[in-house]
């Protein structure tokens, strides 16, 4: 496939400003993780921004492990293409595999899958067998998609960036972060392991499922492993939902989202709380790592798609969510580039706790 190609000179060639490094924070959430894609391109395209860690969970672990794969490959351009190529073969393998799209000829504009059949019947389905009972060889078509898309071996020895994906063990409810010398197609595929759709994936002997449940994403990591205090947060689920849900569509919707926001919640929380110590001076400065946290989120954009839109794999819609994550990404970084290394840009305590 040919090369993603520049739509404009990146602010790096010309020199207007330095570069700042940034630990990026990657959420998961399905489909939408093409909202990531989105703002990792953007990034990547405009180079102000260079990432030493990154922590990321489910589709932001894909994410993050095609980046690194492509840094290695290319730099920011060879990135770039990477991750263009395997949302493109995630489609592709999905015409393929998956009953969660609209049939060719009941196709509609919305990208919602409500109102399809095959979805409902599936949904059904997934409410009455599990997938060993309905999987019992356990295929899972993203396993090929990474491995073509990922050199794992050339990552556990030189990744270009620190990574930490999470996974939940599903046996004892703890989180396990599993670092750049750990990482493999086992890896990514547990952090994003959906219960009501693949096996628990065995890693060491123990049993993962998706890590969105205990860490979506893990900020800690990024804290305690990297030298910058900025850590940027992608945000796939919205925090903000105004409105009480009514339908069971809607309330299932929404369950969902605060069930894979709350994990980051209760961080964020804990950092707001040392923060407060730090900038009180009932703590010394240099005693704790002041941390710096910004958000690249778009609640009203996401909140207007629906649970069942994160199944949706259709080519089109996926472009579409990595249009928007360009675009909130270019907004984001001309209000904050500023801010980066000085100051938090959220107010942690105002929109967290």
């Amino acid at each position: 496939m040919a090369a993603v190609k520049k739509k404009k000179p990146s602010r790096r060639a010309v020199g207007k400003r330095r570069i700042k490094p940034v630990g990026l924070a990657l959420q998961g959430g399905g489909a939408h993780g093409a909202f990531a894609w989105g703002v990792l391109d953007s990034l990547l395209e405009d180079g102000q921004l260079s990432f030493e860690g990154v922590s990321a969970t489910s589709a932001g672990a894909m994410n993050a492990a095609v980046l690194a794969h492509g840094l290695l490959q290319g730099g920011r351009d060879g990135a770039r293409t990477a991750l263009h190529n395997f949302w493109h073969d995630i489609a592709r393998s999905a015409e393929l595999y998956s009953p969660f799209r609209q049939l060719p000829w009941a196709k509609t504009s919305a990208f919602a899958l409500d109102r399809s059949p095959l979805h409902f019947w599936t949904d059904l389905w997934l409410r009455v067998f599990s997938p060993y009972e309905f999987n019992p060889l356990n295929l899972n078509p993203l396993r090929d998609v990474l491995q073509s898309h990922v050199d794992f071996a050339a990552l556990r020895e030189r990744s270009p960036l620190l990574l930490y994906l999470c996974a939940t063990n599903v046996e004892t409810s703890k989180v396990r972060i599993f670092s750049s010398q750990e990482i493999c197609v086992e890896v990514v595929l547990a952090s994003a392991c959906l219960p009501f759709l693949f096996q628990a994936v065995e890693i060491e002997g123990e049993s993962y499922w998706d890590g969105g449940y205990v860490g979506n994403p893990a900020i800690y990591p990024l804290i305690y492993h990297c030298d910058t205090r900025d850590v940027v947060i992608v945000h796939i689920n919205p925090i903000v939902r105004r409105g009480v849900p009514r339908t069971a569509a809607e309330i299932l919707n929404r369950m969902n989202e605060v069930s894979f926001n709350s994990s980051l919640m209760r961080e964020m929380r804990v950092i707001a709380f040392v923060m407060s110590l730090i900038q009180s001076g009932k703590v010394a400065r240099g005693e704790l790592k002041e941390v710096l946290i910004h958000s690249i989120r778009s609640d009203e954009t996401m909140a207007g798609l629906g649970v069942s839109s994160k199944l949706n794999t259709d080519w089109d819609f996926l472009c579409h969510l990595r249009d928007l994550g360009r675009a909130q990404a270019e907004r984001w970084l001309a209000a904050t580039y500023d801010d980066i290394g000085v100051r938090s840009s959220v107010d942690v305590h105002g929109d967290f706790v």
